[in-house]
């Protein structure tokens, strides 16, 4: 009877480490799709965004960050998701090099405009609207669009998760930030020091809420991202925390 049983458990760690080798294939997996970029020289155009991240420069993002298109965006999912890219095919306008770009906006379809001439971002294209600062390292500034090739890598963050609590009493908007790994949150709990974990709903971008009342408790989150990982980040606001304010935890 050994050996059946020693047979199921082998068969069951191949599965497991076949599911790991394949989600790690998708990080390596180059796709194609095209670039273009907004935004300005500085590229102030591109603060604020349909990911909530406001302030890109004191979030951390910097000029490194992208609006993707419909089919990329994930109706916001994708937000926070970390993306090496570099121009080919187009020796005339390509630069040299890739770079890793963040994605914190959304590039909409104009249904008014064809998907080969002005309508890049239309479904199911799938299009990166690039900072112009990132544009430019990897594209001549008078290219206009250029074709890349793409793929999901590991984010690379200092310091901890960020989150900034929003909101009033009863209803507690969480922006999360700084996401390391695969960056772009699906899945978060809080859990009040008098409370049990709640799970918290997107609202829009990575903009979380809970309904619950949290006003003088301590305040910890389970953030899990696309890979499935969660981190459990206990404490990470005190029990005197204010609403507006940011709170750094663990990383993943």
């Amino acid at each position: 009877m050994a050996i059946p049983m020693l047979t199921s458990i082998s068969l069951l760690f191949l599965v497991i480490n076949l599911s790991i080798h394949l989600i790690a294939a998708d990080y390596g997996v180059w796709q194609s799709a095209h670039a273009t970029f907004y935004g300005g020289n500085d590229a102030s155009g591109t603060m604020g965004g349909s990911c909530g991240y406001g302030n890109l420069d004191s979030q951390g993002y910097g000029t490194s960050t992208a609006a993707l298109s419909t089919a990329l965006y994930n109706s916001g999912l994708s937000c926070g998701a970390c993306y090496e890219l570099q121009c080919n095919d187009d020796p005339k306008w390509c630069n040299p090099g890739s770079i890793i770009i963040t994605a914190t906006n959304f590039c909409p379809p104009n249904y008014a405009l064809s998907n080969d001439n002005g309508g890049w971002c239309n479904p199911p294209l799938q299009h990166f609207d690039l900072a112009e600062p990132s544009y430019l390292k990897i594209a001549q500034y008078s290219s206009g669009i250029v074709p890349v090739s793409f793929r999901r890598v590991s984010c690379v963050k200092s310091g901890g998760i960020r989150f900034t609590i929003n909101g009033h009493s009863y209803f507690n908007l969480v922006l999360i930030t700084n996401v390391a790994g695969a960056g772009d949150v699906h899945a978060v709990s809080i859990k009040g020091s008098n409370t049990d974990w709640q799970a918290m709903s997107r609202n829009w971008g990575q903009n979380w809420q809970s309904n619950g009342y949290m006003n003088g408790q301590s305040l910890s989150f389970q953030v899990t991202t696309s890979d499935g990982k969660t981190a459990i980040l206990n404490n990470v606001a005190p029990a005197n925390w204010q609403f507006g304010q940011t709170y750094e935890g663990g990383q993943f």
